[in-house]
């Protein structure tokens, strides 16, 4: 496990998911690959992966809000918990803070869902 996989001591999930295509799960890589999903199983929260995804740079919370809708105490639980899926960077500047996919994650969770060459 590396050390950007523990925040505050604890383990993030998208830092112990197996690939679905692996030939055995273990119990923790299964659990940990369903709170990634869990974490994601927000449509807004897909939306919120999405604007990080096609911004190019760290992304205000206060920039989320009126292209999702939502008001700013939503928007910041959504990212709190993605956050805590190890899905997101957060950097503070002044009073705001900034999101970011961490790149691993996207690697991580590219590897989890590739289910490329396995046999139906």
């Amino acid at each position: 496990m590396s050390e950007s996989s523990v925040s505050s001591g604890v383990v993030e999930p998208v830092a112990c998911c197996g690939p679905l295509a692996a030939a055995v799960l273990s119990d923790d890589e299964a659990a940990a690959t369903a709170a990634v999903f869990k974490a994601l199983a927000d449509p807004a929260r897909v939306r919120i992966v999405n604007l990080l995804a096609t911004s190019g740079e760290p992304v205000c919370v206060c920039h989320l809000i009126d292209p999702l809708g939502l008001s700013q105490p939503t928007v910041s639980h959504h990212l709190k918990k993605l956050t805590d899926a190890g899905l997101l960077e957060r950097e503070q500047r002044g009073k705001w803070a900034y999101f970011s996919l961490r790149p691993e994650a996207v690697e991580t969770l590219a590897a989890v869902v590739d289910l490329k060459g396995v046999w139906f």
